[in-house]
C-alpha cells in the first residue's frame, strides 16, 4: 500500500460515512468493475457542498447514479441535481438506483450525449461536477462556466490520470497520448482564466476545484 492510499484509508475512517442503501449502491459498482468516484472524491465534494450550501447541481457523467446519490445525501437530501448520461446499461442501472433511494423528485435524468445537452441547457448552477469522457473536459468548459452563477464551483474528477499527466506525452502509451494532450490543456484553461480560481488536488484521481469570481 503507497503511502497516498493509507492517507486516504485513514481519512476514510475518520470520514462522515454514507448511507447503507448508497453503500451497496458503491459495492455492486465496485464488484462488478463499473468505476465510480474514490472515497477522497466524495468526501470533497461533501465538504464543498456542506460548506457552500450547495442546492443546484450539474453533473456531466451519471455512471450508475452512485455520484449523484452521494451529492444529493451530502446536501441532506434536498439539492436539486441534473445529471448526464448516454450510455444506455448505465442508464438502466442509475434509474434503478434513483428508484432505490426514493431520489427521483431531485434529480432530472438526462439520457443524450453531453455535447448534444449542454449548450441548450439553460439556468444557473451552484456547482458543476465533470466526470465523463476525460478528453472531452475542453470542449465542455464554456458551457460550465456559462451555466454557474458568480461564486459557482466547477469540480473536475480525474484530471491526472494515474498520473500519467505529470509524464512527458512520449512516456505515456501512445493510445492516451491524444488524452494526455487535452487534459494537459484543459488544466492550463482552467488554471489560466481570468474569471476563476483554481486548485488542483491529488484526491482520487486527481480534483481540480474551480469557483467562479463573484
Amino acid at each position: 500500500m503507497t503511502d497516498k492510499e493509507r492517507f486516504e484509508s485513514y481519512t476514510e475512517s475518520l470520514a462522515c460515512g454514507i448511507s447503507p442503501e448508497l453503500e451497496k449502491i458503491r459495492t455492486q459498482a465496485v464488484e462488478e468493475q463499473v468505476p465510480v468516484i474514490r472515497d477522497g472524491t466524495r468526501q470533497l465534494l461533501f465538504f464543498l457542498i456542506r460548506v457552500h450550501n450547495v442546492r443546484n447541481i450539474l453533473e456531466v457523467g451519471t455512471g450508475t447514479g452512485y455520484s449523484a446519490l452521494a451529492m444529493w445525501e451530502a446536501s441532506g437530501r434536498k439539492a436539486h441535481i441534473t445529471t448526464i448520461e448516454n450510455y444506455e446499461k448505465r442508464i438502466i442501472k442509475a434509474r434503478e438506483n434513483f428508484e432505490k433511494l426514493n431520489a427521483e423528485e431531485y434529480i432530472e435524468f438526462i439520457t443524450d450525449d453531453a455535447d448534444e445537452v449542454l449548450g441548450k441547457i439553460s439556468g444557473s448552477f451552484d456547482m458543476v461536477f465533470m466526470d465523463a469522457a476525460k478528453g472531452q473536459y475542453g470542449q465542455w468548459l464554456e458551457h460550465a462556466v456559462r451555466l454557474l452563477k458568480p461564486g459557482g464551483i466547477l469540480v473536475s474528477d480525474n484530471v491526472l490520470h494515474d498520473m500519467d499527466i505529470l509524464e512527458s506525452r512520449y512516456a505515456v502509451c501512445r493510445r492516451d497520448r491524444t488524452i494526455h494532450s487535452r487534459m494537459r490543456e484543459y488544466m492550463y484553461e482552467l488554471t489560466h482564466r481570468g474569471d476563476m480560481e483554481t486548485l488542483i488536488l491529488d484526491t482520487g484521481d486527481g480534483t481540480a476545484v474551480s469557483v467562479m469570481k463573484k
